[in-house]
């Protein structure tokens, strides 16, 4: 991954969205030499939020053979002693 300046960067600004848009590359913007941010092709967010649910979902599963099922509560019992309507 390329690194670039928050100031090159400001100074570049149409290049830099036309590389990371188009040329499918992945730019680190840096401020005081620190990695700061970055600018990544859509395509690259829409895997990283999909392998974050993916996660989630493992995670969400992994609690669920945890839990002891006689103390599980139905969403509906939930949201009743919540005082939330569900519609």
């Amino acid at each position: 991954m390329k690194h670039i300046s928050t100031l090159e960067a400001r100074n570049h600004f149409a290049e830099c969205l036309n590389q990371t848009a188009y040329g499918k590359k992945r730019l680190i913007l840096t401020r005081r030499g620190k990695d700061f941010a970055a600018l990544v092709p859509i395509e690259d967010l829409k895997l990283l939020e999909e392998a974050e649910d993916l996660y989630d979902l493992k995670l969400a599963l992994k609690a669920m053979k945890q839990a002891d099922p006689k103390k599980r509560v139905s969403l509906r019992a939930l949201a009743k002693d919540l005082k939330i309507s569900l519609s």
